[in-house]
């Protein structure tokens, strides 16, 4: 952000543009240059295999070959990463984390607790204000959506949406992909469910996915498997309700064996994210704004969708025209992650407790 005043007030339109681009153009050099002079970024918790992180980080290597990269055990979880930067705040050495990319509750609590530092990327403004901190301290870098993963061998006339999931033409076949009492993917889909039924989110929605997974129950569509690629492919739970990503993962594993269609539902469309943010005791602090430069500029997010994982600027990429055809063909339609909602803290807390609790007395299957 810029603030032009006194005298650069006067300057015609395009000329104040002109002034705009160098002044970021610098800004940027600066940047790369500090970065540079670091000489290292060190990261946690990034597997290659996960959304696509190992061509991230290539890329990044490529473009800025002067920074190496020192990556700290990359199949750590999100509490791992925290534990990471409360263990080296005084430790300007190879183990103390400079950036972090965890679940969406953390952010906040890291932020409380004095863990991580400000910083606006160029892009801030396409990233969606629900997804991120108002002052930079965390923000949204890819996220999933709740959809259906469908065995087409045994499913020929894939559902559309939740309502659908209650015809009789699908009984037992409709299961989660964890234990809603304790599975955050299996707690988001009956909370998903509960949208489409037009309940206001938290509380409210949690209940009426309990009712609307009552309802299945009763139908006999509801199969209490926890579901995965092996239980549909064998045919034991031929609809499984999970995060697009890893049904998208799934349907190129499977390889046609049985044939997979991934169908985001026309309502009740929840999104799942990850977010990043830079230690506050980062021993490489403009590495780390480097980092968060290349990870939302255009280059990076599709970096993740090649991944499945859809960057948190994917509505801002497809409306431009910069998401290359043969991406969008592996995608489900575009349209279709236009509604997509990201529960906030509190509604997840309330609905949590909703679902958990209600499970049982409501719903009465015993997921396992």
């Amino acid at each position: 952000m810029f603030n032009f005043a006194g005298k650069v007030l006067s300057l015609t339109a395009a000329s104040l543009m002109t002034a705009t681009a160098i002044s970021s153009a610098q800004s940027m050099d600066e940047l790369v240059a500090a970065a540079k002079a670091e000489g290292q970024l060190t990261t946690i918790a990034l597997p290659h295999d996960w959304c696509g992180y190992g061509d991230v980080i290539a890329g990044f290597k490529a473009k800025y070959p002067e920074i190496t990269i020192n990556e700290l055990n990359p199949d750590a979880g999100s509490s791992d990463e925290i534990e990471a930067i409360k263990a080296n705040k005084d430790n300007k050495g190879p183990q103390a984390p400079d950036v972090i990319d965890v679940g969406l509750s953390y952010g906040p609590q890291a932020k409380t607790d004095g863990l991580i530092q400000p910083y606006k990327v160029s892009t801030w403004d396409t990233i969606p204000d629900s997804a991120k901190d108002p002052e930079g301290y965390w923000y949204g870098d890819y996220y999933g959506v709740l959809a259906f993963q469908v065995n087409k061998d045994l499913v020929p006339n894939p559902p559309q949406d939740w309502a659908d999931l209650l015809k009789d033409e699908y009984k037992n076949a409709v299961a989660l992909a964890g234990d809603p009492r304790a599975s955050n993917q299996a707690i988001q889909g009956v909370y998903a469910a509960g949208l489409s039924k037009g309940a206001a989110a938290g509380k409210a929605a949690g209940e009426a996915g309990l009712e609307f997974f009552k309802e299945l129950n009763a139908k006999g569509n509801f199969v209490p498997v926890i579901g995965k690629a092996a239980t549909l492919a064998q045919g034991q739970t031929p609809i499984l309700i999970r995060w697009d990503y890893n049904a998208l993962a799934d349907r190129d594993t499977l390889n046609g064996n049985p044939p997979v269609e991934v169908v985001v539902p026309k309502s009740g469309v929840v999104a799942g994210v990850y977010v990043q943010a830079i230690s506050a005791f980062a021993p490489h602090p403009n590495a780390a704004k480097l980092w968060m430069e290349y990870l939302y500029s255009d280059e990076g997010q599709l970096g993740w969708l090649k991944g499945y994982c859809h960057p948190i600027r994917f509505n801002d990429l497809a409306k431009k025209g910069l998401v290359p055809q043969e991406l969008l063909d592996k995608l489900p339609p575009v349209d279709a992650y236009e509604t997509a909602v990201f529960p906030t803290l509190d509604d997840q807390g309330a609905s949590k407790e909703a679902i958990t609790k209600g499970w049982d007395s409501v719903v009465g299957a015993n997921v396992q």
